[in-house]
């Protein structure tokens, strides 16, 4: 933050000069006299310039010789600050050099807590005096408040008029050093520039919604919101935390407020007047927001609500109509990294940039200076809150700012999801993808909100984002059922993407009856050849083949690249695929031999037709040494593998999905080589890729952790391998319950991880708990229970160290 210092004209300083003139006054006002306060102000002389007081030497001499009254101060209380630490630290930094005059001018939203700072600062840190508040909404609330320090500064003469009283004032301003005036919510540069152009000592303090315009006038300091623990902090000053009740649900109101002071007030208020708790203020919040942003307590402003507040700011904007649709539109993003894009078909670009203009210059919204915009959540939430009685907030201004920002955010939209130039995009838009999500949940559509829900969600399936795909599928699907029927095409589709999501997340069964009812629908509206209805018969196929029913998914393979061949030809990316997935059914039926030179064949095709590095192609390449895994071949597989990890790394990322899926298949290969050095190395780099990029308690996440655990055990590693074995069984527990085949494979595992450790006593009970669960699930003399059986009485027997070996009763890993 700059410190501004106006020096004044030397010459005019040494004459005891005041330049500038005083509004609307013909009277003769120049003061001259002696030199005690409260004597007679006599011999005044005074010259007219077009209407300007022009005082002469004579009379500025004698401003300079009375003192102000010890103690004179208007300075108010307004309300209680908190924090501000940095901020009255930079005003103390700022202020702190004599001489020139100072002007500094805070600026930010309403409510921010400008005011505040003002008064805290001069009545508690400012040092001189007087000590002058003046409000300065207007040229008018600016001369009433100059009238009144006029009267309070000695002198007899009691007849002056306003304007004389206002001309003293500034004389003696312009005559002392000492002192601060704080100019309270200035609106207009041009109600104060005549009070800063003749004053060039002193100290002006300004509070000010503009954050514009201040260039040569003043250095500028931004107030931003409080920190979380200081709105708590400030909400329990008001009501105590021992009527306030649970701290956390202080903190999530405070959070849902924004932490911004006067919002964090006025809900204590409210809730200490009228014994509300703050989770119920939050409820009614949600349930009235129009009410709370407007309530107050009994004693209360009501003036001083945020409804209030934001609705004289937007008064102010009247004459440029687009900034209320402008802010009302960006109620529906996130608050944050607003892309200005999002705005760019609203009208020409010099109109755009003049409503953004002013909606910033009055603090509404901040420029994040990187083509984005930033809106405080709370100015969001008013601004999607219908009210009849707000003209800025009527229930069709609504209705058609939540339509324009949906069509916007279509409109954004990369033209696909599988080209990773696109996912920065992607990435950027997603978390306003996400509040559109949930603050239009339960509004009438366009059909762009669903769109946009259904391309987003596309694109998170393919980032192994499966929860957010199935949220954005299933409320797309919701829409479009209640708009367009539930066989409309469009509902047809995102039914379909929403079955192979369920199937991402291993929810099988469900993911095959949404496809069946989906493929009789498609059949019967679009017909048998339509390439969608061919999508939903290849993702059927895959449904049946992930459940294990091969018999059910080889004929629905085999037809669909049939009908592929038939309908677009055997050069097609869409018949690539099709041959792809028949040649991966035909691995998963056991036939490898099979498999194996069809995913050769198509491997050559997709880099012929689609390119090497094509995401598909990509694909098809790692399933090649996924066959020569499945062969036993680990030469080739080991191979294959590095080829497309170097290439996945290169244009995907390390981190993505597909990449970290070929490192999980070439550490299994080196696992099964038995080089668990380098097993481990990868599986490690997995898991923690894993972790990161698809979340602690993913399928896969889950996988990698469970053969990460198994390559430490079975390289002798067991202080690394118990503890992530205990983590697998815990994981298993809580994704498929205490009885599941895979909650008994971990339950062995870990008790045979224990002996091996030495620790017989721990696995004892253990494996009997894995017995006891294998005779529930599989009978007394399967043998899976069998071997279980036979291990824990070995435990038991001997109670000894042994070499570790997995059970893998349960799923495979990656």
């Amino acid at each position: 933050m700059g410190v501004f210092r106006r020096r004044g004209d030397a010459a005019s300083k040494s004459r005891g000069r005041v330049r500038g003139r005083t509004r609307g006054s013909t009277a003769v006002g120049a003061y001259n006299g002696s030199n005690a306060a409260g004597r007679d102000i006599v011999d005044s002389v005074a010259l007219h310039i077009e209407q300007a007081v022009l005082l002469t030497p004579k009379a500025h001499a004698a401003a300079a010789d009375v003192p102000a009254p010890m103690m004179l101060r208007n300075i108010p209380r307004l309300g209680e600050l908190v924090g501000r630490r940095n901020a009255l630290e930079q005003l103390d930094a700022a202020f702190a050099t004599s001489g020139d005059v100072v002007i500094q001018a805070v600026h930010g939203l309403g409510g921010i807590g400008k005011s505040a700072l003002a008064a805290h600062w001069a009545a508690h840190r400012f040092t001189g005096n007087p000590r002058w508040w003046i409000t300065a909404d207007s040229r008018t609330a600016v001369d009433a408040g100059l009238a009144e320090l006029g009267r309070a500064l000695p002198q007899d003469r009691t007849d002056l008029s306003e304007e004389l009283r206002i001309e003293w004032a500034v004389q003696w301003l312009a005559a002392h050093e000492d002192w601060l005036v704080v100019l309270d919510n200035v609106e207009h540069l041009d109600d104060i520039r005549f009070l800063l152009d003749r004053v060039t000592t002193g100290r002006f303090l300004i509070t000010t919604r503009r954050a514009t315009g201040w260039t040569g006038h003043a250095a500028t300091l931004r107030l931003d919101v409080l920190g979380q623990d200081e709105a708590v902090a400030l909400f329990t000053r008001i009501l105590p935390a021992s009527r306030a009740g649970a701290p956390q649900a202080v903190a999530t109101l405070c959070a849902e407020l924004g932490c911004l002071p006067l919002a964090v007030e006025q809900a204590a208020s409210y809730c200490a007047e009228t014994g509300t708790s703050p989770r119920d203020y939050l409820r009614m919040l949600t349930e009235t927001p129009a009410e709370m942003f407007a309530s107050t307590a009994e004693d209360g402003d009501p003036e001083r609500t945020i409804a209030r507040i934001w609705r004289i700011t937007l008064d102010r904007l009247t004459d440029t109509p687009l900034a209320g649709d402008i802010l009302r539109i960006l109620a529906w993003c996130a608050p944050r990294d607003i892309p200005r894009t999002l705005l760019d078909d609203l009208a020409p670009a010099p109109v755009l940039a003049r409503a953004i203009g002013r909606l910033i210059a009055h603090s509404m919204i901040t420029d994040g200076g990187d083509g984005t915009l930033f809106v405080h959540r709370l100015v969001q939430a008013l601004a999607r809150t219908p009210d009849a009685d707000d003209p800025h907030r009527t229930p069709d201004l609504i209705d058609k700012a939540r339509r324009a920002a949906s069509t916007a955010l279509r409109a954004a939209l990369p033209a696909t999801s599988q080209d990773p130039a696109t996912w920065p995009t992607w990435r950027a838009l997603t978390p306003h993808i996400d509040a559109l999500h949930n603050h239009a949940s339960s509004a009438p559509d366009n059909g762009d909100t669903a769109s946009v829900l259904n391309e987003a969600g596309l694109f998170h399936l393919h980032q192994g984002d499966t929860g957010r795909a199935i949220t954005y599928y299933e409320r797309a699907l919701a829409l479009n059922e209640r708009d367009r029927g539930e066989t409309d095409p469009d509902t047809l589709t995102v039914r379909n993407n929403l079955a192979r999501a369920y199937e991402h997340q291993g929810d099988v069964a469900r993911a095959i009856a949404l496809l069946e009812n989906t493929l009789r629908d498609r059949e019967r509206v679009l017909g048998a050849d339509d390439p969608a209805t061919l999508s939903t018969r290849n993702n059927l196929a895959m449904a049946y083949q992930s459940a294990g029913d091969v018999d059910r998914a080889l004929p629905l393979y085999e037809r669909t690249l049939r009908d592929r061949l038939r309908t677009v030809g055997p050069d097609h990316q869409d018949t690539l695929i099709a041959r792809n997935n028949l040649a991966f059914a035909y691995q998963a039926a056991g036939d490898p031999a099979r498999a194996l030179p069809l995913h050769l064949e198509i491997a050559r095709d997709a880099v012929r037709i689609l390119g090497r590095n094509h995401l598909h192609t990509l694909i098809m390449r790692n399933n090649v040494a996924d066959a020569y895994a499945a062969m036993g071949d680990a030469v080739h597989a080991i191979s294959h593998y590095r080829e497309v990890l170097r290439d996945r790394e290169a244009q995907l990322g390390a981190d993505h999905p597909h990449t970290l899926a070929t490192c999980g298949g070439l550490a299994h290969v080196h696992a099964s080589a038995g080089d668990l050095r380098r097993a481990i190395a990868l599986f490690e780099r997995t898991l923690t890729g894993r972790e990161r990029v698809l979340g602690a308690d993913s399928r896969l996440t889950l996988a990698t952790r469970r053969d990460l655990a198994h390559a430490y055990a079975a390289a002798g590693d067991l202080k690394r391998a118990v503890p992530l074995l205990e983590r697998v069984l815990q994981d298993e527990t809580g994704t498929v319950g205490e009885h599941h085949p895979d909650t008994v494979t971990a339950r062995l595992n870990l008790a045979t991880a224990y002996v091996a450790a030495g620790d017989p006593a721990r696995a004892l009970p253990v494996f009997q708990r894995a017995l006891d669960d294998a005779v529930r699930l599989f009978g007394a003399e399967h043998p899976e229970t069998t071997a279980i059986r036979a291990a824990y009485a070995v435990a038991r027997r001997h109670r000894t160290r042994w070499k570790w070996h997995a059970r893998p009763i349960g799923r495979r890993g990656t």
